[in-house]
């Protein structure tokens, strides 16, 4: 006569199961549920800003089979609250013509990893898969860049290829995406491979409060007002030796303020009814 499972046994093989569907989903609960995800994040430290946001989704970015960065993701509004990644030093290649989106997004048992938007389509004819993500099409003839938050030069292939998913991307005015933003991404760069061990940071944006890209009368993406990041260098003992963030007005105006980590805090609050608290663990300090 067989034995039924001990519930102490049951228990242990749920809690088994429900790990391994954590680790190989994408769109997940909390970051704090996958330690490869969590990674992206000084001392697993996730910031508060954004958590309270309606229709938020925490992605953890999955190509070629593992993880690359995180993404905290705005449905309603169809652009990320940021986006957090560990630079990568890199020597180039890996520009996308290709522009991938979320299937999970579309529908919870689809796959995990992002998938070129065009092929996806074609996979599946009949299914609209923008409701809660953005298109390629909807950034067409809008007069916007697809900007990235999480930069593609800030990291080597394949990282660097995972980028290019459009729920990492914001519509960014092209003046300042292609002069005075693009300058500050590279002099990350040059600071991230001069004086970093590692190097921890997030990038985001902050929503307009009605500007939006329009297509067939309908408001699909929001136009931020600002975007925005923030990092904390280490050495190699993970003791922060250097941190700072940088702001600008997403307009023609092509200007990047640089900020401590102490002012981009109240930077933040001014767009927050609740207490925005420290982005990085300790503020990046001792």
């Amino acid at each position: 006569m067989e034995r039924e499972p001990e519930m102490g046994t049951f228990t242990s093989l749920c809690t088994l199961l429900s790990l391994l569907f954590f680790v190989h989903a994408d769109i997940v609960e909390q970051f704090e549920d996958v330690p490869e995800c969590l990674k992206y994040f000084y001392k697993s430290k996730v910031p508060k800003w954004g958590a309270s946001t309606p229709g938020t989704k925490h992605l953890c970015q999955r190509f070629a089979n593992r993880y690359h960065f995180a993404t905290l993701y705005d449905t309603n509004h169809r652009i990320a609250v940021y986006s957090a990644y560990v630079f990568e030093p890199s020597n180039g290649g890996g520009r996308e013509k290709r522009w991938f989106v979320e299937p999970q997004l579309v529908d919870k048992s689809w796959q995990g990893e992002m998938v070129d938007g065009y092929r996806l389509g074609k996979d599946h004819p009949g299914i609209y898969l923008g409701q809660k993500q953005a298109l390629n099409e909807d950034y067409t003839h809008s007069g916007f860049d697809r900007g990235h938050l999480n930069p593609n030069g800030h990291h080597a292939v394949p990282g660097r290829n995972s980028t290019f998913t459009l729920t990492n991307v914001v519509p960014q005015n092209p003046k300042l995406n292609q002069n005075a933003w693009r300058i500050h991404e590279s002099q990350l760069t040059d600071l991230f491979r001069e004086k970093c061990s590692k190097a921890y940071v997030l990038v985001g944006a902050v929503p307009s409060v009605d500007n939006w890209i329009v297509k067939n009368n309908v408001k699909r993406v929001n136009i931020p007002e600002y975007v925005w990041n923030a990092y904390c260098c280490v050495d190699n003992n993970d003791r922060p030796i250097q941190s700072g963030a940088a702001t600008a007005k997403n307009t023609d105006d092509n200007l990047v303020k640089k900020l401590s980590l102490d002012a981009f805090g109240k930077f933040l609050q001014q767009f927050s009814d609740q207490a925005v608290g420290e982005v990085f663990h300790n503020n990046c300090n001792h």
